[in-house]
């Protein structure tokens, strides 16, 4: 009986541990397909240049469709200050508020505009190389007015834009009287045009005053921003409605450009607090791109000698490891590329330094796995225990570093270092992906080849001869 029952039991525990198995290698498998279908996505969205989902696009022209800071796109830098001393933090955040509205409206791809020491408006358009035009696009303090040019000469020689030759008077439209102003084209001629609409309090002051000048050609519409004279039109019949349009003349017709920026500068409304600007300067695309080239050489090179070394030393958990970078690095170009992330050289290194990030974390599982194998375990026991037992040094030098970045980038928002925060968002975003490809790329793999034949010769995993754990025990 008591033997009967023996077999019984170990049939049993036998039959248990296969199913066990089988169910272990399922996960195994699931797990393999779901990194297959994230790589396989990353891959995709790193190889399209442009991604044009709906109303969500991404990508361009730059390497690998990815967004370029201005280091290495090139383009403009600014910085204003207030002319008034006595502005408030609360005016510089409006201020700078109304200059991003306007330079994103006007289609300037990831421009950095942010307040630096409570009184300065720091501005970057990359791909702006014309530091003029940046200039043109952000105006000094945004002040749009509408007043009555009065022409006080009717030569051809001496036209009336000349400021000797006309008066402007007030009316008492400013641009917090405009709702809007929007480019379109001219219903009968198909040119393009400006289109204005005035709000509540505007359009019985714009009806009043252009019933009175209509027809009269010494009068004029003065458009003015920043105390520099933006149009000057002529009013062909009275906007009543608080809703018109202006062209160009025959002589200068309005071209799609001219009609799209200075809609999008009627648009700017009023800043609570004049700028002046203090510093300009323009960052070579050439010098850019140089320096995107060595970089991207420095970068190939460092990760190749990582994964020669990860390789000879580890062995096939080696080639796991290069395996898992590769991913890993496909995962963060394509997280990089989505959000997107403004890439600067300090960005990339940043991310050159979560490399070493993924690398460290491999290090520590494998060298735990090393040491379960040397105590006998099979390969299958010493991954979940190696894992296990490393997991908790992983997850404490991650977070560390985590913490150190986001110290890093509130400094460098708070003054105004814009290749900090660059630093700081690579290297936080790099060790994030980091963790998933240590976590669950290497340690998925590792598991999957252990349901091989390869996963039952255990040199194969390490550079040390595992031997059959001895089982000590005490004589009476």
């Amino acid at each position: 009986m008591s033997r009967f029952l023996f077999r019984f039991l170990h049939r049993s525990l036998g039959l248990l541990s296969s199913l066990v198995g089988v169910a272990w290698g399922r996960r195994t498998i699931r797990a393999f397909i779901f990194i297959l279908i994230i790589v396989g996505v990353s891959l995709a969205v790193v190889l399209v240049p442009d991604i044009h989902i709906g109303g969500f696009e991404r990508g361009g022209d730059n390497l690998l469709g990815l967004t370029l800071g201005l280091d290495l796109q090139g383009g403009s830098h600014l910085v204003y200050e207030a002319a008034d001393p006595d502005a408030t933090e609360d005016d510089m955040k409006v201020a700078a508020n109304t200059i991003e509205r306007r330079v994103n409206a006007f289609g300037v791809a990831e421009a950095a505009i942010q307040v630096v020491g409570g009184d300065r408006i720091m501005v970057q358009l990359p791909g702006i190389a014309d530091v003029e035009e940046a200039k043109k696009l952000i105006g000094q303090t945004a002040r749009l007015e509408f007043k009555e040019r009065t022409c006080l000469v009717d030569e051809p020689d001496n036209p009336c834009e000349k400021p000797e030759n006309h008066e402007d008077k007030d009316i008492g439209l400013t641009g917090d009287d405009l709702a809007r102003a929007w480019p379109g084209q001219e219903q009968t001629k198909g040119t393009p045009i400006i289109n204005i609409q005035f709000n509540s309090r505007g359009t019985p002051i714009f009806a009043e005053f252009t019933k009175r000048i209509v027809g009269d050609n010494m009068k004029r519409i003065a458009i003015i921003l920043d105390n520099t004279e933006l149009l000057a039109p002529v009013v062909k019949s009275p906007i009543l409605n608080g809703t018109g349009f202006i062209e160009g003349s025959l002589q200068n017709p309005f071209t799609i450009d001219q009609v799209q920026r200075i809609s999008v500068q009627l648009n700017s409304g009023r800043l609570r607090v004049p700028l002046n600007l203090i510093h300009e300067s323009t960052v070579d695309a050439i010098l850019g791109a140089d320096s995107l080239q060595k970089s991207l050489q420095a970068g190939l090179v460092g990760l190749g000698l990582v994964l020669l070394f990860m390789v000879v030393y580890y062995r096939m958990a080696g080639v796991v490891a290069a395996l898992a970078l590769m991913n890993y690095t496909i995962i963060a170009l394509a997280v990089f590329k989505m959000l997107p992330v403004a890439l600067t050289l300090a960005g990339i290194a940043g991310f050159v330094l979560s490399i070493g990030m993924a690398v460290d974390a491999n290090i520590l599982i494998f060298e735990r796995v090393k040491e379960e194998l040397r105590t006998g375990r099979s390969l299958s026991s010493a991954i979940e225990t190696g894992f296990r037992r490393a997991w908790p040094s992983i997850r404490d030098s991650n977070i560390s570093t985590l913490l150190t970045c986001v110290i890093l980038y509130w400094f460098g928002s708070r003054l105004g270092a814009s290749l900090v925060q660059g630093f700081a968002v690579t290297l936080f975003l790099g060790v994030v992906i980091s963790m998933f490809s240590a976590i669950v790329i290497s340690r998925n793999l590792l598991q999957l080849i252990g349901l091989t034949a390869v996963g039952r010769i255990p040199s194969l995993f390490t550079p040390e001869r595992a031997r059959e754990a001895v089982r000590v025990t005490r004589g009476s």
